[in-house]
């Protein structure tokens, strides 16, 4: 599933394309997505004019005037591509939005778990796919203060506190397990053992990887691309991430994997005791 690092470059790529255009129509080619595709509602957005591109953890949005606010989400395996108009459509572009005669921005789904709708903007924080989300992990308001008194008596795993949408918006799987190993911290401890320089640590350790990350246009394994059909460089700077067996850049220590909550994690023994 694409990440927050994933979902900001796309984000600035539709932002370098979007702006100043009008949604001159919309075609529904594939209703039933995570969440069945309100059509009528979608037809609103017809006319508008699109002022600017912005993210919400890992939802993408598209801010409309007259106000309106279109939301994607892509799930595990969603593209959103910017592009000349097609003479034909692709087996999983089930949404095609017109941007004039020259230009139309596709959403591809094969396993359609993403999302897409429409709201205003005074709606927006409290829609029920946003309302839940935490600060942004790159904001002032995610401190290691913020975090501290969220971890306070939680005996969770730090991998699964990172990964808890309602502490912090935009963290998956991959990311995960590079900040705890970026933080020198073990995925297995309980996220209520922390100390305040430990919490400042792991702060710094989730900037640190995700700026990177972003400077990089994300990680593509498997069917991430940007909004011009380019992957991520990311994957090649991972250093626990998928290498089981591999020494560890820091002291040489094989990286081991192990299961949590179903989902591969990855770190080393040795230093992040």
């Amino acid at each position: 599933m694409p990440e927050l690092p994933e979902i900001e470059t796309i984000c600035r790529g539709l932002a370098a394309q979007l702006p100043g255009r009008t949604l001159a129509g919309v075609r529904v080619r594939q209703r039933q997505l995570r969440l069945p595709v309100d059509v009528e509602a979608l037809q609103q957005a017809v006319g508008c004019r699109i002022e600017r591109v912005g993210r919400r953890g890992k939802y993408v949005l598209v801010f409309l005037q007259p106000p309106r606010v279109l939301i994607f989400h892509l799930g595990m395996s969603g593209r959103l591509r910017v592009g000349p108009p097609q003479a034909n459509d692709a087996r999983h572009d089930h949404l095609i939005f017109a941007l004039g005669a020259d230009l139309e921005l596709r959403f591809y789904d094969p396993r359609r778990f993403g999302l897409c709708f429409l709201t205003t903007p005074e709606s927006l924080p409290h829609h029920p796919c946003l309302r839940h989300l935490g600060p942004e992990p790159l904001s002032e308001a995610f401190s290691a203060a913020y975090l501290a008194e969220r971890g306070r008596g939680r005996r969770c795993p730090l991998k699964a506190f990172l990964l808890d949408a309602t502490v912090v918006a935009g963290i998956g799987n991959i990311y995960a397990s590079e900040i705890l190993f970026a933080a020198r911290l073990s995925p297995t401890r309980e996220a209520g053992s922390l100390s305040l320089p430990e919490w400042e640590r792991l702060r710094a350790a989730v900037q640190q990887v995700l700026v990177e990350a972003i400077a990089h246009h994300g990680t593509s394994i498997a069917d991430y691309v940007d909004s011009r059909g380019q992957p991520g460089r990311f994957q090649n700077r991972l250093r626990v991430y998928g290498r089981e067996g591999e020494p560890c850049p820091r002291d040489g220590q094989s990286i081991r994997r192990l299961v949590q909550a179903g989902r591969s994690t990855y770190y080393c023994p040795r230093c992040q005791r």
